[in-house]
């Protein structure tokens, strides 16, 4: 589905003119905000990694899917009707490990469609379940050195 993120005036007209030139019908939807971002995407998984081998007993697959399941739907089922719809149609009435099981068999969206905001609400409740747990996520801001030092 094309995404376009409209962030000045002019990029409201160039969106127009590209709606005027597809074939009818289209539907069009749009999110308030701006997608996450790359420093928090590269941040969650790293986190999905800490808590994986700190508990030594899941994957990074596993950690990512809980993780999905437990924080990032409540925040997209409260935030996007159309995901709300749509799972819970799909997925709401199945027990919660099969919920598990189809987040990681069909990679099933969910940071992929957060906001920044939507993603920093993901990311503090993560930490402070996690921390409540006794697992230690790397910290942003040793991530932002660790990345200057191997780019530069």
């Amino acid at each position: 589905m094309p995404t376009k993120i409209i962030r000045e005036l002019q990029h409201v007209d160039a969106l127009a003119n590209m709606l005027r030139d597809r074939k009818l019908p289209i539907t069009v939807t749009w999110t308030q905000g701006a997608p996450r971002s790359t420093a928090q995407n590269r941040l969650a998984q790293r986190w999905f990694t800490d808590i994986a081998v700190q508990l030594g007993d899941q994957t990074h697959e596993d950690v990512r899917a809980e993780c999905k399941l437990r924080f990032g739907v409540p925040i997209l089922r409260a935030q996007n009707e159309a995901f709300k719809l749509s799972y819970d149609r799909v997925l709401k009435h199945l027990p919660y490990e099969p919920k598990l099981e189809a987040i990681k068999a069909f990679d099933l969206p969910v940071t992929r469609l957060m906001t920044v905001k939507q993603m920093t609400e993901f990311m503090e409740q993560m930490q402070l379940h996690w921390s409540v747990q006794g697992v230690r996520l790397t910290d942003p801001e040793a991530l932002k050195y660790e990345q200057e030092f191997c780019d530069g």
